[in-house]
Parts: structure tokens; C-alpha cells; sequence
């Protein structure tokens, strides 16, 4: 039988039962769309994510106080809760000698209330200085940012994230009055455009940012830092200011043992190379998930592929009868199951991609993330190739089963 007759045929006794056909491509289908939609959602989190790193800034390097343990994915101890006191002014301005060093900001955080009137909110605050709204790219809608005078001359200004500025003022214009944060009164001078959830999950609009000395004497009455702010010259590779801002801190705090620092350091490369094996582990391992799907819907086919080589026993028997080789007769089961499983990954391929936009619709329009909408070609291929390839596999053995019939015995069946 010429290739053409057998898919000819194949598409014919398809089409002749659609209800069992739809019924047996459903696996395919709900395998495929879960593939892409997953796979699409691991690479939208991804380019969200490296969106949202590259939005703090250019060049940066942040040194956090306390030493990490070895191992990628382990955290400074001062990430975890414990108070780290290494990180000082002296420092800073060790770092700010540095040629290949644009700039150092240091920075204090704290939580506490912020109250206007009859309306309170918690809030994170930052004690930083007056460079830090350029470094860090926090652009000011209405107002100005505090400036290093400001900072010099003890005063207390605050600039409002946009959702802190909205829960105390409302659609009133907050520039110019007072609140109160944590019992301290502040002039607002400033409100930060929207930023909304950056990397690591921190709400960049629930913020309120104040002085660095008012917030380390007056707030919290340290003399320490919780970070600093580094940006490196474009003049030098990025890897090559890491390694002069550890020489830096090292030589500051007298460490001649690298396994005795009592800091870390992290470029915005390593923030997006961490972040990055996450998700890619994550979508790996939710795809794989989804293959189990379609393991599924295979074995569903090979089962209803069975059922109709019996149902079609005498069928087999009457073509083998007037010359049909078991060649034939396989050829013609082979490609029936083949193109079960394409067409059911091409709905799926539709499937997936329609619930890939209506989450990103959900995302953007209802959720208001500032969410990527990604559908790589990749997830597609892999789609119509797996679909492809589960036809042939599970629709190998009922093929064979069929062409082994006897057809003496075929005939006589009833």
C-alpha cells in the first residue's frame, strides 16, 4: 500500500469516529498545553525577574554584613536575623578612594508606624544618604530626593514610596506636611515613582526613606550599617571592582584569612545567575511533571488502539485476504495513532498558548504585575515533537498486534 492510500485511510477511520477520537486525543492536548503553559511561565518569571534586578540600577555590588558558608545558594548570616555590626563608615570611605568605584552608599533598614492624621500604615524605612536615589535608580514623581546637605545638616525630610503615600494623603497632595514615624516628626519632601514588588519579593512602594544619621541615631540608635551600595566604573570589568571592593573591606577590617570575613559581597551578575538556576529547577521540574501527563494520554491511546484492533478484527482479516501485507496493515494502525497524537498537539499547542495570554492578561490587567508575557518557540517544538513521538511509540504495539492476526482466523471472527 502506497504511504498516501495508508494515511489516507488512517485520517478517514479517524474521522469516522470523532467522539472516540476526541475522547483519546484528550491527554495529548491536556498534556501539551500544561508543557507550554509551564514552560512559558518559567521563562516569563525569568525575564521578570532579570527585569526587576537590572531595575535597582547599573553596575552595582552590594556587601552585606557576615560571612556566607560555601555553597551557591546559602545566605549571609545577617540575612537570617542575626545583628552583624562589621560594616562602618571608615568603609565607606575606604571604598570611595577607589578609582574603579563610582560611588558608596551605605544604607540602615527598621520597620515602624507611620502615622498622618488618623490614617497609619507599617512601614520598612531606609536610612540612606543623598546618593543613594541615583545609585539605586529610585526616581522621585513629585517633589525632590533629599540631597547630602540635607543628610550633613541633620534633617528630617522623608520621601513616600507611592502606596505609603496613597493609604496616609489619599488624592491630597502630601508635599510639605508632617508625619510622625515611630514617634519622630518628618516633613514630606518627596514621593518615589511606582516601582512595585522587586527581586527577592520586597515591596519597593510600601517604603518610607529618611536620613541615614536620623535613622541610625535617632530611629535605631546604631552606628553600624546593613548594607552598602557600590556602583562600579564602566571603565572596569564588573568582576574585577568585586575582587578590589573585597581587597577593599579586607584591608578595613585587618582580615588576612579570606575564611575569616565577616562580609559578603554579591554583583547584580551573581544576584541574576542565582536567581536564574531557581527558576530554571523550578520550571524542570513542574515540565516534567506535565510529561507525566502525556505519558498518560499515550497509554490512553495505546488502550483505545487495542480496543479498535479488535473491534476491526474482521476488517484486518478481509484486507490481508485480498493482498494486504502486515506491513500494510501495520502502516495503516501506525499512522491512525499518529495522527491522533499530532492533531491532539496541535490543540494543544492552541490550548496553551490561549492559557498563556489569559494569564498574562490576569497578570497585567487584574493582578497589575509588571508581568512578561513569553512564549518560546522551544516549548512548541518540543510540543509537536513529543506528540509525534508518543503517536509512534504507544501506537507501535496495538500496530504490530494488528498485523500478526491470522487472516483465516480474522475472518471468522464475530
Amino acid at each position: 500500500m502506497r504511504l498516501r492510500d495508508s494515511i489516507k485511510t488512517a485520517t478517514s477511520n479517524v474521522l469516522h469516529s470523532r467522539m472516540r477520537s476526541f475522547l483519546t486525543m484528550l491527554g495529548i492536548v491536556i498534556g501539551i498545553s500544561s508543557v507550554i503553559l509551564l514552560m512559558s511561565i518559567g521563562n516569563s518569571a525569568q525575564a521578570l525577574i532579570v527585569n526587576q534586578v537590572k531595575g535597582i540600577g547599573s553596575n552595582l555590588i552590594f556587601i552585606i554584613p557576615g560571612a556566607t558558608k560555601s555553597g551557591r545558594f546559602s545566605a549571609p548570616a545577617s540575612s537570617q536575623g542575626i545583628v552583624i555590626k562589621t560594616l562602618v563608615k571608615d568603609d565607606v570611605d575606604a571604598l570611595e578612594r577607589s578609582a574603579s568605584i563610582v560611588g558608596a552608599t551605605p544604607e540602615v533598614r527598621g520597620q515602624a508606624k507611620i502615622v498622618y492624621g488618623n490614617n497609619d500604615t507599617t512601614v520598612t524605612f531606609l536610612g540612606v544618604g543623598g546618593d543613594f536615589f541615583v545609585l539605586r535608580s529610585y526616581n522621585v514623581a513629585q517633589g525632590y530626593p533629599f540631597t547630602n546637605r540635607d543628610v550633613e545638616s541633620y534633617e528630617h525630610v522623608i520621601v513616600l514610596g507611592s502606596e505609603t503615600a496613597k493609604t496616609l494623603f489619599g488624592n491630597f497632595d502630601p508635599l510639605g506636611k508632617s508625619v510622625r514615624l515611630k514617634d519622630v516628626s518628618f516633613r514630606v519632601v518627596g514621593i518615589l515613582e511606582k516601582k512595585g514588588v522587586g527581586a527577592f519579593g520586597i515591596d519597593q512602594d510600601n517604603i518610607a526613606v529618611i536620613p541615614l544619621p536620623v535613622a541610625q541615631k535617632q530611629m535605631l540608635g546604631i552606628d553600624y550599617y546593613n548594607a552598602i551600595t557600590v556602583q562600579a566604573s564602566d571603565a572596569y570589568a564588573p568582576e574585577f571592582v568585586k575582587q578590589r571592593v573585597i581587597s577593599i573591606i579586607r584591608e578595613s577590617h585587618r582580615i588576612t584569612d579570606p575564611d575569616k570575613d565577616d562580609f559578603t559581597v554579591r554583583t547584580q551578575e551573581d544576584a541574576l545567575s542565582l536567581l536564574g538556576d531557581i527558576t530554571s529547577t523550578l520550571t524542570l521540574f513542574l515540565t516534567s511533571i506535565a510529561f507525566i501527563s502525556l505519558v498518560v494520554g499515550g497509554i490512553g491511546i495505546m488502550n483505545i488502539m487495542l480496543v479498535s484492533v479488535i473491534e476491526r478484527t474482521r476488517e484486518i482479516g478481509l484486507r490481508k485476504a485480498v493482498g494486504a501485507t502486515n506491513g500494510d496493515i501495520m502502516q495503516q494502525f501506525l499512522w491512525e495513532s499518529i495522527i491522533l497524537t499530532f492533531l491532539g498537539g496541535i490543540a494543544g499547542i492552541l490550548l496553551g498558548s490561549l492559557l498563556t495570554f489569559g494569564l498574562y492578561y490576569i497578570l497585567v490587567n487584574i493582578v497589575k504585575m509588571d508581568w512578561v508575557f513569553v512564549l518560546p518557540p522551544s516549548a512548541i517544538l518540543l510540543a509537536v515533537g513529543v506528540s509525534t513521538f508518543t503517536g509512534v511509540i504507544f501506537g507501535l504495539y496495538p500496530s504490530r498486534q494488528a498485523a500478526k492476526k491470522n487472516p483465516i482466523e480474522a475472518l471468522r471472527y464475530e
